[in-house]
C-alpha cells in the first residue's frame, strides 16, 4: 500500500531531472567523499565527476554538492 499523500507528492514532482549517473555521483558524495574517492568508487575520471556534480548542482538549484544531495534527497530524487 502507498500513502495517498506520498503518491500525490511523487506525481506532482514530475520526472526526475537528474540522470542516473548524476544520482549515482550525488549518492556517493552524500558521505562527504572527495572528488577522487567518488571517481575511484564509480570508475570515472575526476573531471567527469566534477562535470556530473556541476550539472546536478545546477539542476537542483543548489549552491554546492552538499546542498544538492540534501535537495535531491528531500525531493525523493535520490
Amino acid at each position: 500500500m502507498i500513502d495517498p499523500a506520498l503518491a500525490a507528492a511523487a506525481l506532482s514532482a514530475g520526472p526526475n531531472p537528474l540522470s542516473q549517473r548524476e544520482r549515482d555521483v550525488l549518492a556517493v558524495a552524500a558521505d562527504g567523499s572527495t572528488i577522487g574517492d567518488i571517481a575511484l568508487r564509480l570508475h570515472l575520471s575526476e573531471g567527469t565527476v566534477r562535470d556530473y556534480l556541476s550539472t546536478a548542482i545546477q539542476k537542483t538549484h543548489a549552491r554546492n554538492r552538499i546542498e544538492a544531495v540534501q535537495r535531491a534527497h528531500a525531493q525523493g530524487r535520490l
